[in-house]
């Protein structure tokens, strides 16, 4: 099953995408996410030109594993995505992927300037990658 990885943000959507062994995530460039209606239709081409049969979505919750406005937001847009794509999304829990991600960039040399266009993507892969593991 072909699988896309979103970290959902107001600015940027992260991006990522398995394999075709389903093995591994690798990030993609991050979608605009000021516009929702332009966002959407841009995962929908996304989903399209990669072949993709299911969103894998991170799921923010507070430290203490609560919801929060975040969560909510994240479930609505959840809602959008299948709805302008007609594919399922499956939403998994996101603990600090921001966070690591941003270690991992700084970990390959990358400088906080560089690692701003990139983090999201990188989220995204990591959200995924927990998602492929846990399949496994």
């Amino acid at each position: 099953m072909k699988a896309a990885g979103i970290d959902f943000g107001s600015v940027r959507i992260g991006l990522a995408v398995a394999d075709d062994l389903g093995s591994l995530a690798h990030p993609r460039p991050f979608v605009d996410g000021r516009d929702r209606k332009r966002a959407l239709a841009a995962l929908a081409e996304f989903a399209k030109s990669e072949n993709i049969e299911v969103f894998v979505l991170g799921l923010p919750r507070t430290l203490s594993g609560r919801e929060s406005q975040s969560t909510r937001a994240a479930r609505q847009f959840a809602r959008q995505i299948q709805k302008a794509t007609g594919l399922p999304v499956e939403m998994v829990d996101e603990w600090l992927s921001t966070k690591q991600a941003l270690d991992r960039l700084r970990d390959q040399g990358i400088n906080a300037k560089g690692a701003k266009s990139r983090v999201d993507s990188a989220a995204a892969a990591i959200i995924l990658q927990s998602w492929l593991d846990g399949r496994r």
